[in-house]
């Protein structure tokens, strides 16, 4: 079956990304040593070797954590969702921050109605093209997992969490219970000068197939890199 045959809808677009975050976060937690390397199992996605916590709990809670950035993605408020490492004395030493801004809004009555993509010539093509979306994913876990080796290591006790940037003009999440608590948006603040002087940006991988466009990056804090 073609690609343009395969019906995606907004849904379907949303939970390819939720997948590969869920992947991307016991990645980034094996790599960076958060938990011990002995409590993660070896398994496969995008025909690539990752690993995976065998903690009941962790597992559950990474989960819940991408089922809630999957609302709000659904909502299309996200601007970012950054997985952030804290410090013992709970100091953010990194981000590995995913750029959603370029992922489409689809109104909530059409999430269930097949996307569609067409080129400047009238030409109708995937939205998700499988094989391309898979090779792109499987690079993007291949940066990830080699971020161990050229990253500063981390102290002992560290602990991590999800956030996620609002698009401007978007109102907070709200409700009951309540998944989400405000938070500082960042390692850096608004001043350009600043940002370059507190913290050290590594470029991961962007990936670009049809319409799931989105970078990766790590963001390393001043209080990681020079310690007072």
């Amino acid at each position: 079956m073609d690609d343009t045959d395969v019906v995606v809808t907004f849904q379907t677009f949303v939970g390819v990304f939720s997948d590969f975050l869920i992947v991307a976060i016991h990645t980034i937690l094996y790599e960076r040593h958060v938990y011990p390397r002995e409590s993660f199992l070896s398994a496969k996605k995008y025909n690539y070797s990752v690993r995976q916590s065998r903690h009941p709990k962790v597992c559950q809670w990474i989960t819940d954590a991408v089922a809630a950035v999957q609302t709000e993605l659904l909502k299309g408020t996200v601007d970012r969702v950054a997985v952030v490492i804290y410090s013992q004395q709970d100091i953010p030493l990194e981000r590995f921050v995913f750029d959603l801004s370029r992922f489409p809004f689809v109104p909530k009555e059409y999430h269930f109605t097949p996307m569609s993509r067409t080129t400047d010539d009238g030409e109708t093509v995937a939205v998700l093209p499988r094989v391309d979306l898979e090779e792109q994913m499987r690079a993007t876990m291949s940066r990830l997992s080699s971020c161990g080796s050229t990253l500063k290591p981390l102290p002992e006790n560290c602990t991590f969490t999800v956030a996620i940037e609002l698009r401007d003009n978007t109102s907070p999440p709200i409700g009951h219970p309540q998944p989400w608590i405000p938070a500082q948006p960042d390692l850096r603040n608004n001043n350009p000068d600043a940002a370059k002087k507190n913290s050290r940006t590594t470029p991961l991988r962007a990936v670009s197939a049809g319409d799931m466009v989105f970078e990766t990056w790590i963001e390393e804090a001043k209080a990681k890199l020079d310690p007072a």
